[in-house]
């Protein structure tokens, strides 16, 4: 049972530091072209005709032995001198310079699995529940700053690159006219100091604390409930703010537009933008009240914008119920990173029955800092528009959480079979039962 496990005892090791075997690790290896090739043929094969498949044949020969060959000539001597020699091309052409927006298109996320056990859903248990998680979740980036976070193995024992850990926090991924580029802002304890504050979303307001203090000590869960209630508190006495994170639901090119007019509107816009891309994370306080799995993902993934910062690596958001889940921007990070991070609250909830453990006593704090950008006409026309074009396509997204549990994992790798393939071929093959094609 996950109450009977420590996360720390899984999780953390003095033994070796998180990105010491870095250097130690074999570059990416060039595919060789031929063996490509052929596992292109065979990927082709079922979908053509004879003739087809012969004409296509004819094609791959020519690439071999043509401008192929000369191709994967020049991609060896680029790999002679990059350890991962997809990776800039790989964010750019997958992420960077898509141009639609990256919510719900990009953005992965999804409930907590807190709703399973210790915190269902209940009223009035959103700020508490809030400084918990919080807590937790700092104390899993305090582990990736100290590097003490246990390196990943594979099957084989073999130790696993750990780079994506690094921009899992204070990154964000800034809007360009014609491509976007990622801003990466943490540290660890060896490289020097990093940003310490978070960022809150409430009632189209945006606020700013610290989480972690001078002395890089994680605020206890009452001290973080507390900032929070006084943001919440400020929130229910004054009208809606100006909802400028909506801007991020935007198609990129439109809000890097907006991003550039709203620098060049006031200086302090600047630093209002800066404070925000380089947070930890973002925190979202939301009213909506979701009960189940299905409506967690739904609201999640989809819901409103005007209190999330699509751009950044990391959007915890705590609703009015007590029930929590994500939103996070897909480009700097793949979605195991959050897993193992959600995995490890898990942990440390379930461990604490749910409840802090530790000291009560609130330090006097630094209230939180309300950024109130300057605005015009055109920043509010394209704030309006960004949440009628969010609903649009948030009310074309259709969440479902399916079960099933004749087997799993366990039974595919028994059978040398990938989970990740056996879903993808039942999806194809479902698709084909229903369409006959």
């Amino acid at each position: 049972m996950a109450g009977n496990l420590d996360p720390d005892l899984i999780y953390s090791t003095t033994e070796e530091k998180t990105f010491s075997n870095q250097d130690k690790l074999p570059p990416l290896p060039v595919p060789d072209l031929s063996h490509t090739l052929d596992r292109y043929l065979d990927s082709v094969k079922p979908h053509v005709t004879p003739e087809q498949y012969r004409q296509t044949e004819f094609i791959v020969q020519q690439f071999a032995s043509g401008v192929g060959k000369q191709l994967h000539k020049e991609l060896l001597e680029k790999a002679k001198h990059s350890r991962n020699w997809l990776e800039s091309w790989w964010d750019s052409a997958a992420y960077l310079e898509g141009r639609y927006p990256v919510a719900p298109h990009v953005n992965f996320g999804g409930p907590g699995p807190y709703i399973h056990h210790v915190y269902p859903p209940k009223a009035g248990t959103q700020i508490h529940r809030a400084g918990m998680i919080l807590h937790s979740s700092l104390k899993f980036w305090q582990l990736v700053r100290q590097e003490k976070l246990r390196i990943d193995k594979d099957s084989k024992g073999n130790k696993m690159c750990m780079n994506q850990f690094l921009r899992a926090y204070s990154t964000c991924r800034i809007p360009g006219v014609h491509v976007d580029h990622l801003s990466f802002n943490f540290k660890t304890e060896s490289q020097g100091d990093t940003p310490r504050h978070a960022v809150v979303m409430y009632k189209e307001r945006i606020f700013t604390f610290d989480c972690v203090d001078e002395d890089y000590d994680i605020l206890t869960p009452p001290e973080i409930s507390q900032q929070l209630q006084k943001i919440k508190d400020f929130c229910k006495t004054h009208p809606q703010g100006q909802g400028v994170g909506a801007l991020t639901a935007l198609e990129r090119t439109p809000w890097a537009e907006m991003r550039s007019r709203l620098m060049a509107l006031h200086p302090e816009n600047f630093h209002y933008l800066k404070t925000i891309e380089t947070a930890i994370c973002v925190v979202t306080l939301d009213d909506a009240n979701p009960t189940s799995e299905v409506e967690l993902f739904q609201e999640s993934l989809g819901g409103t914008p005007i209190d999330k910062w699509f751009d950044k690596s990391l959007n915890l958001i705590f609703f009015e119920n007590g029930t929590a889940g994500s939103n996070c921007d897909h480009t700097p990070v793949d979605a195991m990173v959050l897993v193992a991070s959600t995995y490890y609250n898990d942990l440390f909830i379930a461990k604490n029955k749910g409840k802090w453990q530790g000291s009560t006593t609130k330090r006097d704090l630094q209230e939180p800092i309300q950024l109130i950008f300057h605005v015009d006409d055109v920043i509010r026309d394209n704030i309006i528009k960004a949440k009628i074009d969010h609903k649009q396509v948030s009310d074309n997204l259709q969440c479902n959480a399916k079960f099933y549990t004749k087997y799993g994992k366990t039974y595919l790798r028994r059978n040398k079979l990938h989970p990740d393939t056996h879903v993808q071929l039942a999806l194809q093959y479902a698709y084909y039962k229903i369409h006959k094609k």
